[in-house]
């Protein structure tokens, strides 16, 4: 079994690798890690053609949902994208935060972060911007977002519940998020779970459902809500590359789904009666 620290350097490794790929290489793919099917079209992500803010050259086709359509965000509101790639989700979730409001996109992959850093010099915004790193354990201040938002990535980090944990922390009281992301409804084969590729592709790292949604509510968010939950269909030629024929059929055939699901949940407000110093009636 791979350590955490190994799974972090495989998918830092991979998603280098899509950084330099165009949309159609990864569109056809899973989460554009390989295994390329015969049937082309997107396996998980969803058209942002007309989004308001879309940016043709910063949409590498690797998400599995739409948050910032769920996000509620407002204008002035001062946003954080996990996993922020190329910078797409940003500069959509700009469009609604407008010139006053503040957009931060974290990624673990340098590559990713040059290749938005690029965009955003096509596009002149200045209230838009990309850090290096881990969303384990984030490069930005505690108390400081009005919404966090993220497309298929946490299905790729080790520590689900360490991530949910530093969105409660970087969110102000009051805040939310809106999250699309991989899960689980029974089990996956072994050699999909074991399988490098796979897991850069968002499937063999994805947890049950309601383990999901236990880490959201164990960290403290409120008013956790599934905003969207669809199934994902891997086609026979992606799987074969994993499995036997006769595997195939058995995945087929039993009952284990993989759904991408858009999920929101809200940090409780602070009291209107606490103090500077800590006390509250």
């Amino acid at each position: 079994m791979q350590t955490d620290d190994e799974i972090k350097e495989m998918v830092r490794q991979k998603y280098s690798e899509i950084a330099l790929q165009d949309k159609d290489t990864n569109a056809s793919s899973c989460c554009g890690a390989g295994g390329c099917s015969t049937e082309v079209y997107n396996i998980m992500s969803e058209d942002y053609v007309e989004l308001e803010g879309y940016a043709k050259d910063a949409d590498l086709g690797l998400g599995c949902g739409l948050p910032t359509v769920f996000a509620k965000i407002k204008e002035g509101d001062t946003v954080i994208d996990l996993g922020s790639g190329a910078g797409n989700d940003c500069f959509v979730a700009r469009a609604e935060t407008g010139p006053s409001g503040k957009v931060i996109g974290i990624d673990f992959t340098p590559a990713m972060i040059d290749k938005a850093r690029e965009n955003t010099d096509k596009m002149g915004y200045n209230n838009v911007e990309f850090r290096q790193g881990d969303i384990e354990k984030m490069p930005v201040g505690g108390n400081m977002a009005d919404v966090v938002v993220s497309n298929c990535v946490l299905n790729l980090v080790p520590n689900k519940r360490a991530v949910f944990a530093e969105i409660f922390r970087v969110l102000k009281p009051g805040g939310h998020f809106s999250i699309s992301d991989i899960v689980l409804t029974g089990t996956l084969p072994e050699k999909l779970q074991s399988a490098a590729e796979m897991y850069a592709g968002c499937v063999a790292g994805a947890i049950q459902i309601d383990e999901y949604l236990s880490y959201i509510q164990e960290v403290g968010f409120q008013n956790i809500t599934v905003q969207k939950n669809k199934p994902i269909i891997i086609p026979e030629d992606i799987l074969s590359g994993y499995l036997t024929k006769e595997e195939v059929k058995k995945y087929i055939d039993t009952e284990t789904s993989i759904r991408s699901i858009t999920v929101y949940a809200k940090k409780k407000e602070q009291s209107s009666c606490c103090t500077p110093g800590g006390g509250c009636c």
